[in-house]
This record gives structure tokens, sequence and C-alpha cells, in this order.
């Protein structure tokens, strides 16, 4: 009867233990995502779901001053959705812009499974991005809008503002991606440069299929990126990501347990397609508005060479290009500070050109 009587009291203090550890946490959250959700004097904070191109997708916007002009972030991916912990590093420019963030079609707080049978098209994605701006304008009550596309979400960027450059002030391309066969060719080529005495990752190397992108050559290719410190958070964060994600204005409980029942497959096959390989940039250099680029000078995910050629092709009214030193893909998260400070010399740039 006295052990019984032990592991009793034993089990009460641990689930009282339990519970007051889970109030603590949800009320440490809720304050959290309370201050994060406050509105600025003067500016804006709205989350909503907008309908685009038959389907509703997510946006918030951001920023200090409704007066400053807008700029819209796209993502990377295809399908890798950051709205779980890009207010930390977006909100770094709200005090000179009016950020939109969006989570593309059918990923992060966008996604529906009923869209999983759906074929991605470039046309697809197109409609979607001139749909979003032209909402954004509408809503904001602005003739034009800033686009700034880190890695997939650079090339998209690049051709929406190719398409549709009238609604466009200026783009801003980082971890500028140019045409995504060669750039896996590059990396096959990096590759085997710093593999030649290394048995075991030269295996990895005749793993790289650049012409038939499969699941096999993209785990072949982060395995060599995070052997030899090219991967996308060598550089880690300069800020923390638990207390990001834990108090996320954005992110209900609910949220974050439908993040984990995604099915991405749409997003792969859409990665290995002729859809994909549609968007390349090679020979299409004409810009009608301004044109700036912020890479990291280790970043061979987008190969930053191949940018800096591209950029030497580009004609614009304007054109900049802005090298992160040791950076590699993850620069927006590994060097927040750094990259604001560049976002904001673009901003006074355009302000006074």
């Amino acid at each position: 009867m006295m052990k019984k009587s032990k592991r009793c009291k034993f089990l009460k203090w641990t689930a009282a233990a339990v519970f007051i550890f889970a109030a603590a946490f949800f009320l440490i959250r809720a304050i959290g995502k309370a201050i994060y959700n406050k509105t600025p004097d003067g500016g804006i904070n709205v989350s909503m779901y907008v309908d685009v191109n038959g389907t509703k997708q997510w946006i918030n916007i951001y920023g200090e001053d409704l007066e400053n002009p807008v700029l819209l972030y796209l993502h990377g991916g295809p399908g890798s959705a950051t709205s779980d912990i890009d207010y930390a590093f977006t909100r770094k420019w709200a005090d000179v812009y009016t950020v939109v963030t969006w989570d593309q079609r059918n990923c992060g707080k966008s996604y529906d499974a009923e869209q999983n049978d759906i074929e991605l098209t470039k046309e697809i994605f197109l409609t979607d991005g001139k749909e979003v701006t032209e909402f954004i304008l509408d809503y904001l009550s602005k003739d034009k809008l800033t686009i700034l596309g880190h890695s997939w979400g650079s090339i998209y960027g690049a051709n929406l503002v190719l398409e549709y450059p009238e609604y466009y002030e200026c783009f801003i391309g980082t971890g500028q991606l140019v045409d995504y066969l060669e750039n896996e060719e590059a990396f096959r080529q990096e590759a085997l440069l710093w593999a030649e005495n290394d048995q075991e990752m030269l295996e990895y190397v005749s793993q790289l299929t650049p012409n038939h992108i499969t699941m096999e050559h993209i785990h072949a290719r982060n395995a060599i990126m995070e052997k030899y410190g090219y991967h996308m958070m060598a550089n880690g964060s300069d800020y923390n990501l638990v207390p990001t994600i834990i108090f996320n204005p954005n992110y209900s409980i609910l949220d974050w347990l439908n993040y984990f029942k995604r099915d991405m497959s749409v997003y792969l096959d859409f990665f290995a397609s002729k859809e994909f390989a549609s968007f390349s940039l090679k020979g299409r250099v004409d810009y009608q508005v301004p044109f700036y680029n912020i890479n990291g000078d280790k970043d061979y995910q987008t190969n930053y060479q191949l940018a800096q050629e591209y950029f030497e092709q580009v004609n614009a009214p304007y054109k900049q290009m802005y090298m992160m030193k040791n950076m590699t893909h993850g620069l927006l998260e590994s060097d927040s500070e750094g990259f604001s400070k560049i976002i904001h010399q673009i901003a006074e740039l355009e302000k006074t050109r």
C-alpha cells in the first residue's frame, strides 16, 4: 500500500508540474504574440486570406508608415513558405517599406489539400502574382510596388517584372536564380572540385543528375553542401529561431498542426518539370525598372557566379549588385541585420533617383 501511495503522489506531482509548465508556456506565448500583433502608430499590421486565381491565399501587411512605398516579399522553394519565421527579418525593413509577406498557393498558411491534384504551371504562377499585386495596390491605394524575391522567389519575381513592368517600381533579387538546369550543372562542376580526393563524396556526386531532378539528386546535393559548409544555414542565424517560432503572431496551434500535415509532392513534381525550367532568365535581360541583386559569395545553392554573369548582361534604367561576404543561401536569416542595411540603402537610392 505504501508503494502505491507514493506512486500516486508522484503521478499527481508530475501532472501538476506538467500543467503549470503548459500554463506558463501558453501565457508567455500569448503575451509575446500580443506584443508582435500590435499595429505601429500611423502604420498597419493586418493578415487576411485573399481570393487569388480561384484559391484562397494568405498575406500579411506590416509597416510603420502607410506613406512609405510597398514591398512584396516572395519566398523561395518553390513551395517553401517562410511565414513561420519571416516576420523576424521582414519587419526590419518596415520603417522604410510597407512589407507584404505572402504564402504562395498551396503552401504555408495557403495550403489546401484539395489543390494537390492541380498541375502547377508558369501561367498559374504569373496569374497568381499579377492578382496578388493588383489586390495589394488597390488595398493600399498605391500605383506600383517593389518586389523582393529570394531563391525561387527571385526568378519568379523577375518573371513578374518582365511580364508586367507597369506594376513595379523596382526589382530586388537575392540568392538570384537565373536558369535551374544551368544552376544544377554548375553545382555538379563545383562538387567535383570539392570532392576530388574524397571517395565518399564522389559517390554522392555520381548521384547528381542536373538534367533530370530526382529526390536522389536533391539528397545528394544537400549532403555535399553540408559536408563542405555551403548549406543554406551554414552561417546560423543572427536572431533566435526558438522564440521567433513560439511568439509568431500569425500562427495558432491549429496552424502549427496543419503545418506538419502538408503533402508537398505537388511541388516536388513542379520542381522537376519543364514548367519550372521555363522560368529561365537566360537571354531575357531587358528590364524596364531598376534591377538590384543581393547575393552571398558562398552561395552555391543558387550559384552566385551565374547571378553575377547575368547581372552584367542586364539592361535596366539602373542596376546595382551587393555581394555579402562569407554568406551562403540563407543570408536573410544568417545576417538579417546586414541584409536590412542593404534594403535601407536601396530604399534611399530609389527615393533620390
